[in-house]
């Protein structure tokens, strides 16, 4: 990833830019709301491409392996071309790299169309792979852009504001997704290859379309320092065992997310479009808890805090209500999020307090979701959502925590790691054919309990090599 440590230049074309960053960062939240969207389709071609190439869950786990496979091999390029020639992004500047990623995703989407014509697995896995090689890109470009785009001091709420944004997008994706592909076609008995032509040439169309705005926007262009050469950046614990932390969260959370549309199925009994309707539930809390986060990381006062806090509950509180008509069902996100909200107050918004105290209970859902049955069972594994929240921010935060020189290696290797996704989903997905969806939920409490441990341990300073 490209140096944060920049300064603004007059490209030619913005020397009228005079340091108001609302547009700009309007824009870029609308990046990070589509790859959120497009992220969390793949928890709806899981069980699609499974109906229609009869797949076991493990092969069907290889969706996630081939979309966060990328976020490896791609990282790992630009890794290894970063410290033997430069950083390319702060040669060409984080706007151009923005406009590269969008291209690339975009073509991407338009796979789709050749692999649903020739029905091949295969093709469908390199479709997934090209989109998410492009989406690496927007995260390598778009994570630091945001964070220059004000002061210093508020660049981790700046990136959990967008970041709830692409949690939006994951949230609403299912519930689209399913509509597109599952109710379209009169659910899965009928169910066809050609279902995701159109939903992913539209995707594809948009993001060209935003492509185009970025490229003919006034955006201020940064540019970086060069970046430090060698190995040197493997010398701080806190980084290398971060590295571990963003793999065991990333994974994590991916093989969850991955393996509930089936999960509700067999739990509850759903049909795939009103399971996936509560899979969006398990990424809206995402969305809540990353607002939720935001706020606590501002240099507001507390009462301010908790007043801002009350009226994000109220909101998402209202909204479950308006959409479901069901009291119950609003009472139940309250007391979810009154809990989470909780957690916050007993992490006193320190990082690495609250990050223990997040780890902490998801492991005490998955164990809940496991050993209980019924309504408890499903509402215990869409509540990790809420406290999955601000696990990633603030990981890689506390992992390139006074790397100097060093931070554009750290967070290029923190991108790397996000190939946890590509991993643990079918590895569970193994275990999900040996003991079932419901068992399955076991294994993700191993991830947690590492990020338990780095929020207790691991995060701290040891050695700053010279």
């Amino acid at each position: 990833m490209a140096s944060i440590v920049t300064t603004p230049t007059d490209p030619g074309g913005v020397s009228n830019f005079k340091g108001n960053y609302t547009v700009p960062l309007i824009i870029l939240t609308t990046l990070f709301f589509m790859w959120g969207f497009i992220t969390c389709m793949n928890d709806i071609l899981i069980p699609y491409l499974q109906g229609i190439f009869n797949l076991t869950p493990a092969q069907a786990g290889f969706i996630q392996s081939a979309f966060f496979g990328a976020y490896f091999v791609v990282s790992l390029l630009y890794f290894l071309i970063s410290i033997n020639l430069g950083d390319p992004l702060a040669k060409i500047g984080y706007k151009n790299g923005i406009i590269i990623g969008l291209v690339t995703a975009a073509i991407g989407c338009c796979l789709f169309y050749p692999a649903a014509e020739v029905k091949l697995y295969s093709i469908f896995l390199v479709a997934l792979f090209v989109l998410a090689a492009g989406i690496t890109i927007l995260q390598m470009a778009a994570n630091p852009y945001v964070a220059l785009l004000g002061s210093p001091q508020t660049s981790s709420s700046r990136l959990n504001l967008t970041q709830a944004f692409n949690s939006l997008g994951t949230t609403i994706a299912p519930i689209i997704g399913a509509k597109l592909i599952f109710e379209s076609v009169g659910g899965k008995e009928h169910m066809t290859a050609d279902a995701v032509k159109t939903p992913y040439l539209f995707l594809a169309a948009t993001l060209i379309v935003i492509a185009v705005i970025i490229a003919l926007s006034k955006l201020p262009r940064f540019t970086g320092e060069k970046i430090e050469k060698g190995l040197g950046v493997l010398k701080f614990s806190h980084l290398t065992l971060g590295v571990i932390g963003i793999f065991m969260y990333v994974g994590g959370e991916v093989a969850i997310g991955s393996y509930l549309v089936r999960y509700f199925e067999e739990l509850m009994g759903f049909n795939e479009a009103t399971a996936a309707t509560y899979v969006a539930y398990y990424w809206g809390g995402a969305m809540v808890g990353r607002f939720t986060g935001a706020i606590s990381l501002t240099d507001r006062s507390t009462s301010q805090k908790y007043i801002f806090m009350a009226l994000i509950a109220v909101i998402a509180v209202m909204t479950i209500y308006f959409l479901t008509g069901n009291v119950i069902f609003a009472l139940i996100v309250l007391g979810l999020i009154l809990a989470n909200t909780l957690a916050f107050v007993f992490g006193k918004s320190i990082p690495a307090k609250t990050l223990t105290i997040f780890a902490l209970i998801v492991v005490v859902l998955l164990l809940i979701t496991v050993f209980t049955t019924g309504q408890v069972a499903m509402w215990s594994v869409i509540a990790i959502g809420l406290f999955n929240s601000i696990m990633f921010p603030t990981i890689f935060t506390l992992a390139i925590k006074d790397l100097g020189k060093y931070t554009s290696q750290g967070s290029s290797l923190l991108v790397m790691a996000i190939v946890g996704g590509a991993i643990m989903t079918p590895v569970m997905g193994i275990i999900v054919g040996a003991v079932g969806y419901q068992y399955s939920f076991l294994f993700p409490i191993a991830c947690y309990l590492y990020i338990f441990y780095y929020g207790l341990k691991g995060h701290e300073i040891k050695q700053i090599p010279s």
